[in-house]
C-alpha cells in the first residue's frame, strides 16, 4: 500500500481517486481554495458535480487548510490542477512540507511562460515553481491519453500514458495506480507527451468548431472535420519535435488517441461547438466560465503560436479565437489542399 495525495478536487482529480484506491493505496484527495463546495457535496456522499459519481468512502478529504496533513508521507502526489493555478499550487505544496525526491504525477495540460518570458512545457515551470531546495530532486511524470474524468471516475476500461525522463519511474508509478480497467502505457518521452497533451485541446477547438457548424445548419460538415483533424495531427507532430519529443507519440495515445477523444466530448470540443454556432468566442468562453468549466485549449493557444511558425490550422484557431466572422471559412482555407 502507498499513500496516494492528490492535489485538486475537480474532475480529473476525484476521478484519479477511483484507480487509486483500487489499487489498493491509502487515497487522500485535496481541494483548492477554489474546490469547497466540490469537497461539500463528496463530503456529504453526493456525486461529484462534474463527473456525477462519489468518491469511495475510503477517500480521505482536505480542503484548502489541509495541505500539509494532505503531503505528510505521501509516496505519491498527482496533481490536478487547471494550469492557470498549477504554479501557486506547487509553491504551496513545497511551503507545506513536500518532501524531497516524492514523484509528482502531473495531470495539468498547457503551457506556460519561463522567468524569461519564453514559452515552455509545464514539467519544468513546476519544478521551478518548487523552489531552489526541491527542484533539483522534483521528479515529475506526465499524464497523457484518452482519460475523460467521468469515465475514470465510474471505473470505465481507459488507457492512460505515464511518462518521464527516467522511463523506471513512470513504470514505478504505473504500478502503483493500474487496475484491471486503469491501464497504463509507459513512456521515456516525457516532453512528447507534455507537447501532445496540451496541442490537443487546441486542435479540439477546431474539430468542435465543425460539429457546431453540422449542428446550427443541420447538414453534415463531416469531411471539413476530417480534414481538420488530419491536419491537427501534423501540427501535434511538428510542436512535439519542436519542443523536445518524438513524432511517434504523437501517432499514439498521447497524441491521436487524446485528439480523438477530446473531439468526441469534453469542455474544449463543447466551446469549439458553440462557436460554430455562432456564438462569439469571448461569450462561450465567459458562459463556461461561469458554469466552471475551465477551456484549457484557449491559453494554450496562445502561448503555442510563440513555438513554431508555419503552423496553419494553429494560426486559423487564433483567428477564430479572435473573432473572425466566418470560422468555416477560416478553418477551410487552413486545412484544405491547394
Amino acid at each position: 500500500m502507498a499513500t496516494v495525495a492528490i492535489l485538486g478536487a475537480g474532475a480529473m482529480g476525484s476521478a484519479l481517486a477511483t484507480p487509486a484506491v483500487a489499487a489498493g493505496n491509502r487515497v487522500r484527495l485535496w481541494g483548492t481554495w477554489l474546490d469547497d463546495d466540490l469537497l461539500a457535496e463528496l463530503g456529504a456522499g453526493r456525486p461529484h458535480p462534474r463527473t456525477g459519481v462519489p468518491v469511495d468512502p475510503r477517500v480521505e478529504l482536505r480542503d484548502a487548510g489541509g495541505l500539509a496533513a494532505a503531503l505528510d508521507g505521501a509516496d505519491l502526489v498527482a496533481v490536478a490542477i487547471s494550469s492557470d493555478g498549477v504554479l501557486e499550487v506547487a509553491r504551496r505544496a513545497a511551503a507545506a512540507g513536500l518532501a524531497p525526491g516524492i514523484p509528482l504525477l502531473l495531470c495539468t495540460k498547457g503551457f506556460g511562460r519561463r522567468p524569461d518570458g519564453r514559452v515552455g512545457l509545464l514539467p519544468a515551470l513546476v519544478a521551478a515553481a518548487l523552489g531552489d531546495q526541491l527542484e533539483a530532486s522534483c521528479l515529475v511524470v506526465a499524464v497523457g491519453g484518452p482519460c475523460k474524468a467521468n469515465e475514470v471516475a465510474a471505473g470505465r476500461p481507459t488507457a492512460a500514458v505515464f511518462a518521464a525522463a527516467d522511463e523506471a519511474l513512470a513504470d514505478r508509478c504505473a504500478q502503483a495506480l493500474a487496475t484491471p480497467a486503469y491501464r497504463v502505457e509507459r513512456s521515456g518521452d516525457l516532453a512528447g507527451v507534455e507537447a501532445a497533451a496540451a496541442t490537443k485541446n487546441i486542435y479540439a477547438i477546431a474539430v468542435g468548431i465543425c460539429h457546431g457548424l453540422t449542428e446550427a445548419g443541420g447538414e453534415p460538415w463531416h469531411d471539413l472535420a476530417a480534414a481538420t483533424f488530419t491536419q491537427a495531427v501534423a501540427e501535434m507532430r511538428r510542436l512535439a519535435v519542436a519542443l523536445g519529443g518524438r513524432e511517434e507519440t504523437v501517432l499514439g495515445l498521447a497524441g491521436v488517441g487524446d485528439l480523438e477523444v477530446t473531439s468526441l466530448s469534453g469542455r474544449n470540443r463543447v466551446f469549439g461547438t458553440r462557436v460554430g454556432r455562432g456564438e462569439p468566442p469571448g461569450e462561450a468562453l465567459a458562459a463556461m466560465a461561469a458554469a466552471g468549466q475551465t477551456v484549457e485549449g484557449v491559453p494554450a493557444a496562445r502561448l503555442a503560436r510563440e513555438l513554431a511558425s508555419g503552423l496553419p490550422l494553429l494560426a486559423a484557431v487564433n483567428h477564430v479565437l479572435d473573432g473572425a466572422p466566418d470560422p468555416a471559412a477560416v478553418l477551410a482555407a487552413a486545412v484544405l489542399p491547394g
